[in-house]
């Protein structure tokens, strides 16, 4: 008995320092990007709702004088909303690319393809590093483990606050981009 122990004690602390040194080894710079173009698309989204629309939340239970106790809040950064919004974001990651800054040789990944609405400024592609599927895969992996991981905080930052939130959520929050120069672009 003391012997199975023993191996299921030694097997238990293996597995945990092999789920340790590999949670140590996530590329910084990748998920720092996934992390601010997840709060790239999130606030891009939030901007293309209409801002008058409202929607009732609450427990829409009586009072005791017979009103219902819900209320009603602006859709666009709603729990509700958001947590839709969440659903199909890393899904965006596709129209992201490796980019190499041309003064400071810093990598990170920013979006290369325009927006449907507005047309807005088409990027230097000189700068882009198109490495197939494979990059924005990856990309795409690191955002759909940063959205379980923070789900619950993402949507109640984005529900609270709309000013500073790609630092707030990827700096303070998250962590993913300490020490790694965040980069602003649209935010």
């Amino acid at each position: 008995m003391t012997l199975s122990m023993t191996y299921t004690s030694l097997g238990l602390l293996l597995m945990f320092g092999l789920l340790k040194t590999t949670e140590g080894k996530k590329d910084k710079m990748l998920y720092c990007s996934a992390c601010m173009a997840i709060a790239d698309e999130l606030n891009y989204s939030i901007s293309q709702t209409d801002p008058k629309k409202t929607i009732h939340v609450g427990g829409f239970r009586l009072k005791p004088d017979g009103s219902l106790s819900d209320k009603k809040v602006p859709f666009a950064r709603s729990e509700t909303h958001l947590t839709e919004l969440l659903e199909g974001v890393c899904n965006s990651m596709s129209d992201y690319a490796l980019y190499e800054d041309p003064d400071t040789k810093q990598k990170s990944y920013k979006r290369f393809a325009p927006r449907s609405s507005g047309g807005g400024d088409f990027p230097d592609f000189n700068n882009f590093k198109f490495d197939g599927p494979e990059g924005s895969n990856s990309l795409k992996f690191a955002c759909e483990t940063v959205v379980e991981e923070l789900e619950d905080d993402i949507i109640s930052l984005f529900a609270r606050e709309s000013d500073h939130v790609a630092e707030k959520l990827c700096g303070e929050i998250s962590g993913h981009c300490k020490g790694i120069q965040a980069q602003r672009s649209e935010l």
